[in-house]
């Protein structure tokens, strides 16, 4: 894909992510990485409703702004989810009301945010990990998404919101739309002592579609 087309796919998606409500403001940021090593992120205070393709933030392999406006203060994020997981070639962060919740409880297993509740939601997201609550921007959350050592794709916030990577900028969209929904659904169900999928449905799911999952059983 082009530049040119990965500059209005971001900005296509980022619009449908804000149209639906699962990043409201100028909060979430988007990024997607090129054949070049460098990668293309959306700027700092900028809506996702309303990304202009040419004001995009060009970095090169180094991390440093090489053209358009100034870069989300969550570089350092982004760039730790590359440096960890090489298939990674896009990174959505949004602050999606469900996930932020679901960062907050106390109950909150950091190994496994969520049980596995649903199949698509181990197929989209595999496990998600909690991490604990930098300010935004600060560049130790980098060291926290390094101690995962790229075993996980996506990623809660405490406090803040979900992050999560995908081998294309469409995969990350669905798996961090999957990750809300998901929430919502625990949400919904807290208390109520849901069932949820058995590990031999969990395993039936990673032995069918090659799922690679942490050594974590919640």
């Amino acid at each position: 894909m082009s530049e040119t087309r990965i500059r209005e796919e971001i900005c296509r998606l980022g619009r449908s992510l804000f149209e639906r409500g699962l990043t409201p403001g100028s909060s979430g940021n988007i990024s997607v990485k090129l054949d070049d090593g460098g990668w293309l992120v959306t700027p700092t205070n900028a809506s996702l409703g309303s990304l202009d393709p040419d004001r995009l933030s060009r970095l090169g392999p180094d991390g440093k702004l090489v053209s358009g406006d100034a870069p989300t203060k969550e570089v350092p994020l982004h760039a730790a989810l590359y440096q960890t997981r090489s298939a990674a070639r896009a990174v959505v962060h949004l602050h999606s009301t469900h996930s932020v919740a679901l960062s907050m409880l106390p109950e909150i297993d950091p190994r496994a945010a969520l049980p596995p509740m649903t199949p698509y939601y181990l197929m989209k997201c595999g496990q998600t990990a909690l991490v604990p609550y930098f300010r935004p921007g600060d560049p130790a959350v980098a060291d926290a998404i390094k101690g995962l050592a790229g075993k996980y794709s996506s990623v809660l916030l405490a406090n803040h919101g979900p992050v999560v990577s995908g081998d294309t900028l469409e995969a990350a969209v669905f798996a961090i739309e999957e990750l809300e929904e998901t929430a919502k659904l625990y949400l919904l169900l807290r208390g109520l002592n849901p069932r949820y999928l058995s590990p031999e449905q969990v395993a039936d799911l990673t032995k069918t579609f090659g799922l690679t999952l942490p050594d974590h059983n919640h």
